[in-house]
C-alpha cells in the first residue's frame, strides 16, 4: 500500500497515512476537525523491497562454460634486468 501525505489548509497540520489506491482521499483533519485536507504531491520513498528473496546475487551473471577461466599465463623470454651501474 502506498503512503500518502496530507496537509490541512486551515491549521497547517501535516501527516502521512497508508492507504489503498482504491480508497478515496481523506477530507477531515484529525487535528482541527475541519474538512480542509489536501493531498501533498511528494517525491515518494522510492522502491522498497521487504521480505525474503531479494539478494544481490540473484541476478548476477554466472560464468559460462565457454569462457576461459584459467589464470593469465606469464610472459616468457622477457629481458633480464641489467645490473650494470655506471
Amino acid at each position: 500500500m502506498p503512503t500518502y501525505e496530507y496537509e490541512c489548509k486551515k491549521c497547517g497540520h501535516t501527516f502521512e497515512i497508508l492507504q489503498s489506491i482504491k480508497d478515496s482521499p481523506l477530507k477531515k483533519c484529525p487535528e482541527c476537525g475541519k474538512n480542509s485536507l489536501q493531498k501533498v504531491i511528494s517525491g515518494g520513498a522510492g522502491l522498497i523491497f521487504k521480505g525474503s528473496g531479494f539478494y544481490l546475487t540473484d541476478y548476477k551473471e554466472k560464468p559460462s562454460k565457454a569462457k576461459d577461466t584459467s589464470k593469465p599465463k606469464e610472459k616468457t623470454g622477457s629481458k633480464p634486468k641489467s645490473t650494470d651501474m655506471k
